[in-house]
């Protein structure tokens, strides 16, 4: 049985409605921060569990309640979800880590290093830096590699 997971960042208060019909189906989502408005939580909400993260333009009443980072385990794998990777200050391989999940720079990034995936699905919301507006899906199966896909929202 796979267990299908949404990886999203940055959507800075907009959640487009080509990101909530890529998402649809997922049986959990991951926001790794700077989400930007309590509307985007509820919008995620709708679709699946989320597990989210405060960045930092995360302020409010609102944001308070969200961690700075989070280690949870989903579908037989553990995941470490920060905003900005240059923050972590674990070693996730000693730590039986899977995937670290982090967002902030924009920019999309699927690297594995010590048999751990960092994934940084990009930005989901406000164009900047003319980066392409993505998000990623997961496809946890009970044995295998981790293989995410970028889902490039532009064109959707």
């Amino acid at each position: 049985m796979t267990f299908r997971i949404g990886v999203i960042a940055d959507t800075h208060g907009l959640l487009r409605p080509e990101a909530e019909h890529c998402l649809a189906g997922v049986s959990h989502i991951i926001h790794a921060g700077d989400i930007g408005t309590q509307a985007v939580m509820d919008g995620l909400c709708r679709i699946a569990p989320v597990t989210a993260i405060r960045g930092n333009v995360d302020r409010g009443a609102w944001a308070e309640r969200l961690p700075e980072t989070q280690t949870l385990r989903l579908g037989g794998r553990c995941f470490h979800i920060l905003h900005d990777l240059k923050e972590l200050t674990i070693n996730p391989a000693e730590l039986g880590i899977d995937v670290v999940v982090s967002g902030h720079s924009h920019r999309v990034r699927i690297e594995t290093a010590e048999g751990v995936l960092y994934l940084n699905p990009g930005s989901a919301g406000k164009r900047r830096f003319k980066l392409p507006i993505t998000l990623a899906t997961l496809e946890l199966y009970p044995s295998g590699p981790l293989r995410p896909v970028i889902h490039d929202l532009d064109g959707s």
